[in-house]
């Protein structure tokens, strides 16, 4: 049996009223005397009466809804941004529809589309790792389209953005590297292209040079999937310990690479730290439990979910054309522990 929604016309039929009637006491109108409003609510509450969405958004042209568009959900980092996002969301009235890239750019282009489609009122979007065309955002933003970047912004697109400041993380983990003792650091870097990437590998190489260590870019890798690809992390790794001289720390610029990191070492029976130190971005919380710890450049996810969506309600809520943007930098913490503990 195909299920099929109370409507309006449904309580008009059973209460003996006309539909426009049931429809101003829903709304509390003055005009409908309180008896009807009482037997007309009482009556659909009973029946579990609910709005039809689609058609107050006819009405309102406006879905109450907005579109998320993360790399992969399972990453404790993007799923900590959207436990922000719909915390700030739902409490304004507005529904979340959630997809994933995969960091594919056909899978973003996918749905970012069928996003649009739907008529959400607006959209928050941390970049595939594969995206480099941007023809899909540009066409939605300018038509009008609210559109908010997180962690993987564009220069090319004039909106709000929200960031954390990604050089200083990389800064601060490179620099407590060289202060324990290592001298032979080793980048493990998501796509070459991406604005994370550009802005960690800075700080890794800012925190290289004020401690006079020359630069070797033989030492910086790149995994264009950023670590959702485990093969991707492998070779890049098998490239490093077949050089010359094996780096004795890796600072891993993302969180799967981290933990994937981890995953090569154990198979290899490599020992952290003993063998070589770890330092990585991670938002995973049980870090501090792993054996050994896991010294991290941790990211405020939830706050950045926070700070995106309210800027896209801003967008979204204004009553005259937004054209002065900013973009939101967050300060990320340094947590030090057992994976990089000063070399002897």
């Amino acid at each position: 049996m195909k299920y099929e929604a109370v409507t309006i016309k449904d309580i008009a039929k059973e209460l003996g009223l006309s539909t426009s009637t049931v429809s101003r006491a829903l709304r509390d109108s003055y005009e409908i005397s309180p008896e009807t409003k009482k037997m007309v609510l009482e009556y659909a509450e009973k029946i579990n009466y609910r709005p039809n969405p689609i058609a107050l958004s006819l009405k309102e042209k406006r879905t109450r809804s907005i579109g998320i568009v993360v790399a992969e959900i399972a990453n404790s980092f993007f799923s900590q941004i959207i436990n922000g996002i719909e915390s700030i969301a739902y409490d304004k009235g507005y529904n979340v529809i959630i997809t994933q890239s995969h960091e594919s750019f056909e899978r973003e282009l996918i749905n970012v589309q069928y996003l649009a489609s739907r008529s959400i009122d607006g959209l928050l979007i941390s970049l595939a790792s594969e995206t480099r065309d941007l023809s899909h955002l540009k066409h939605l933003h300018e038509r009008g389209y609210p559109i908010v970047f997180f962690d993987r912004i564009v220069d090319e697109i004039d909106t709000h953005k929200v960031i954390v400041d990604n050089k200083k993380g990389g800064y601060d983990a490179t620099k407590h590297l060289i202060e324990s003792g290592y001298k032979h650091i080793a980048a493990l870097a998501n796509a070459e292209y991406l604005s994370i990437t550009r802005d960690r590998l800075g700080g890794y190489q800012a925190a290289l040079e004020d401690h006079k260590i020359k630069y070797d870019e033989s030492l910086v890798k790149f995994c264009l999937h950023g670590g959702l690809v485990y093969d991707e992390v492998e070779q890049a790794l098998d490239s490093l310990f077949k050089q010359k001289k094996k780096p004795d720390a890796i600072f891993a610029a993302a969180d799967k690479l981290t933990t994937n990191c981890l995953r090569y070492f154990k198979a290899r029976g490599i020992r952290v730290p003993q063998d070589i130190a770890v330092i990585g971005f991670s938002n995973i919380d049980l870090t501090e439990l792993l054996s050994p710890s896991l010294s991290v450049v941790r990211q405020p996810a939830f706050e950045m979910g926070q700070v995106a969506t309210e800027l896209l309600l801003n967008l979204i809520e204004s009553k005259r054309p937004v054209k002065d943007f900013e973009t939101k930098m967050l300060q990320p913490d340094l947590f030090i522990r057992e994976s990089t503990s000063r070399k002897k």
